[in-house]
């Protein structure tokens, strides 16, 4: 058989031996930035070398290197096996919970009313709502007329710094 094109198995491509992927959707600046850490701590540059060719400041390149260190580390820390609890995966169990609890409740309430059929026991009236809680009733209020009642003031005053005449004359034109 041959190896052909034709071939039902797909041809992988060949890595370098020892080689690891190194981040194919890193972008080109990221890895630049990561050679010449690496080459810091190697000892082949000095830190202020690396800035310089990153145009960079000193400080600025410390932090750079600290978050590089940090990212190492964290990628070293050991993962949880299996599925992690997440809020959203949590939500939905507890949807999916609240549900089978509404089935059931319906279900028994049915159970119930059967019971109480065959037995020949009227069922319990439903509770009063108006029963439950008796308190002072508040007068309803007209939001307009709260509002008017705001303005009436300003008004008045306004209309009293307005000369006598011209509240006359504008009384006059109404009547006639």
């Amino acid at each position: 058989m041959s190896a052909g094109p034709s071939t039902a198995r797909a041809v992988t491509a060949r890595r370098e031996r020892n080689s690891v992927p190194l981040l194919p959707q890193a972008s080109p600046q990221a890895r630049r930035l990561a050679a010449l850490i690496l080459e810091v701590w190697a000892g082949l540059r000095t830190p202020l070398q690396a800035a310089q060719v990153l145009g960079l400041s000193l400080p600025r390149y410390y932090q750079i290197e600290g978050n590089g260190l940090a990212g190492l580390v964290a990628g070293c820390a050991p993962r949880p096996r299996g599925r992690q609890a997440s809020a959203a995966h949590e939500a939905t169990a507890l949807r999916r919970d609240n549900e089978r609890l509404r089935r059931e409740l319906g279900r028994q309430q049915a159970l119930v009313r059967l019971a109480q059929r065959g037995l020949g026991v009227p069922p319990p009236p439903p509770p009063a709502k108006a029963a439950a809680k008796k308190g002072r009733r508040r007068k309803p209020v007209v939001r307009a007329l709260t509002l008017a009642a705001r303005l009436q003031p300003a008004a008045a005053a306004a209309n009293a710094a307005a000369p006598a005449t011209a509240i006359s004359a504008q009384a006059v034109g109404e009547q006639g």
